[in-house]
Order: C-alpha cells, then structure tokens, then sequence
C-alpha cells in the first residue's frame, strides 16, 4: 500500500523538486501540492493524506500553524516539517504542535524518504544537531504576543494589527510592550527581529 503525501511549499521550484523526488520512489504517491498553507488546509478537508510534509515560513498559514490546526481538528495526518530555518525555537514549537518530523532541506532525499517512511510506522524523526539545542532556551512569548510581534515586524502599525486581530489599540500596544521587555528589546523591530533569529515567531 501506497504512502500518500501531500507537500506544503510556497517557492514553485521547490514544490515541484520534491514531488518528483518522491514520486520516483515506488512506495510514495503525491496527493496534492499547496502553495499556501490555507490551501493546504482546503486539501487536508477534503482529502486527508497520510503524511503532509511542509515549509515553515508560508502566506496565510505557516507550517507550524497547520500542524496546530490538524491537531486541534483531530485529523489522522502525520506531519513533516521540512525547512531551511535551523533554530531550536521552531523545533520546540513544531514538536509541541504535535509535529512527527523535523528535517533540514540540505538533507539527502534518500534521508527525507527513509524518514517519512519511519513516520508513517509511527516513529518520530528529528534531525540530530536541532535535537540537541532544542531545549537550551525556552521561548517567552505567548501565542498573542507572538502574532502582534509578527505583524509589527512586517511593518504594520498598531492601529492595522488592532483591526487584523480584532483587538483594541491599547491591547495591542500591551502585547508589544511586554513582548519588548521580554526579549530586552529596544522597540517592537529590534523585538521581532529577535523572536525572528531564535525562531519565536
């Protein structure tokens, strides 16, 4: 019987080189390809895999937010992060999200092949070097404050985030403050781009 992946990857190229990958392995069969990580979700509905392999940094849903959402709906998916970021803040976060795989994009094929493998039997699959820095430092944000912190890295102003999150303008100027204070920032640009480098956000 077949392992039904799906793959998660907004760069086109990417995406692409990954299902061809491995679909020239006789046990894999691609499911679906999402450029999105809403779209994914769309295509997870309707048709869940068995594994999903995914990126982290994605428009609408990151990887991590979709691995949190199939947790919370239940859903019978196996979920590989496959990414470029080797931070231990993300791999904490992954594995709390429920994640059964970790891996680094620089990694063989044979080794994301074998890995998915393992997982579909019920293993988990951490790349070895994240493994072990994982748990030197604990991420101090909170979920809310993470999301205002996002925001306001990518530029948008309080009044903006307030709307986008449906929040007052105070709430949010608290969230950033401690957020600031947390991450021994000087502003709310220096803060995101810390939680950014540790993989906070």
């Amino acid at each position: 019987m077949k392992i039904r992946v799906m793959i998660a990857e907004d760069q086109a190229m990417v995406r692409g080189a990954l299902a061809a990958l491995l679909a020239t392995e006789g046990d894999f069969e691609i499911t679906g390809q999402a450029q999105n990580g809403r779209e994914a979700l769309d295509l997870l509905l309707a048709s869940p895999p068995d594994v999903l392999l995914t990126d982290i940094e994605m428009p609408e849903l990151t990887g991590l937010e979709l691995a949190g959402e199939i947790k919370r709906r239940r859903l019978p998916v196996k979920v590989v992060i496959l990414t470029t970021f080797a931070r231990a803040g993300y791999l904490r976060r992954a594995l709390d999200a429920g994640v059964s795989g970790y891996l680094l994009k620089d990694a063989p094929a044979s080794t994301l092949a074998n890995a998915i493998r393992k997982i579909r039997a019920g293993a988990r699959v951490v790349d070895p070097e994240l493994a072990a820095e994982a748990w030197t430092e604990a991420d101090p944000l909170t979920d809310r404050e993470r999301q205002v912190l996002r925001y306001a890295g990518e530029g948008a102003a309080s009044a903006e985030i307030a709307q986008r999150l449906d929040l007052s303008e105070g709430t949010v100027r608290n969230y950033l403050s401690e957020a600031i204070s947390k991450l021994g920032a000087a502003n709310r640009t220096e803060a995101a781009r810390i939680a950014r480098q540790k993989g906070w956000l």
